[in-house]
């Protein structure tokens, strides 16, 4: 896969990439390619950014590989696409399914989204499991979502986004939402899609702790629930699809990377 760089002006140019930078290439990224993601320029702002990820998933024998050289459960991560409804302008990442969101999140940090992403289409829905296991409700965040914001010219308080709701249920029928109510701007509360994503295979962050991980934390306390077998993530349709079909992109909607159980029912 080819590198790419632009500037800040050409990435707001390009149609949806005010929300996610996906949204200025249509070729899917695939994970375990050995090859380092393509990245948009955001300037060279001073802060602190995550590594650089090596673009693989690192799989050994029970799992995926942790940062201190453990290894963490496959079913810690989503094992399983239950069902996926995918709105207009879906696309990027659609070859690569389902490993493409199964497995750890492999981020791009502050500065620019991963590539390693499905994209959900306007008012897009994606149900996932992650068998045998089972997210539980512990001390602080249970589970995160990872999808691919960034801080826009690196400011926090423009990020990129594209934003979903977050469901949650023990028998993939009855659902709980957490309340989301995106405003005109940050913060987006329980929102997913806003938060940058710093955990990617070979960088040392790990994916499953809640401190450094990046990503959207949630907390089953929050619903009243306990326990969780399915995610159900739904596109708020934040961001619009083109309506003259010469110039439809496959990008809107939510990126989905990852989802991350931090306490679960077998650790």
């Amino acid at each position: 896969m080819r590198s790419t760089s632009i500037s800040v002006a050409a990435a707001l140019s390009c149609t949806a990439c005010a929300a996610a930078f996906v949204a200025c290439s249509s070729e899917p990224a695939r994970a375990g390619d050995g090859e380092a993601a393509p990245a948009v320029s955001l300037g060279d702002a001073a802060f602190v950014d995550a590594p650089d990820a090596d673009g693989s998933k690192i799989v050994v024998d029970g799992g995926f590989e942790g940062p201190d050289g453990s290894v963490i459960r496959a079913d810690r991560f989503v094992t399983k696409v239950v069902s996926a409804t995918y709105g207009d302008c879906a696309g990027y990442g659609l070859t690569a399914m389902p490993g493409v969101v199964l497995g750890p999140p492999v981020g791009g940090g502050s500065l620019s989204g991963g590539l390693d992403v499905v994209s959900l289409g306007f008012k897009g829905e994606i149900v996932l499991g992650f068998e045998p296991n089972a997210i539980v409700d512990g001390p602080g965040v249970d589970f995160l979502v990872f999808e691919n914001a960034f801080w826009a010219a690196g400011d926090p308080d423009h990020p990129a986004a594209e934003l979903g709701d977050v469901s949650v249920s023990e028998d993939g029928v009855t659902w709980k939402t957490f309340p989301c109510t995106p405003g005109a701007g940050p913060t987006y509360g329980t929102c997913a899609g806003w938060h940058p994503v710093y955990s990617a295979p070979g960088n040392g962050i790990s994916s499953i702790d809640p401190k450094e991980a990046g990503g959207d934390p949630y907390d089953l306390a929050d619903l009243g629930v306990t326990t969780a077998r399915f995610v159900r993530i739904r596109d708020l349709g934040t961001v619009d699809c083109p309506s003259n079909p010469g110039s439809k992109p496959t990008t809107v909607g939510f990126d989905l990377d990852a989802i991350a159980i931090v306490n679960a029912r077998t650790p």
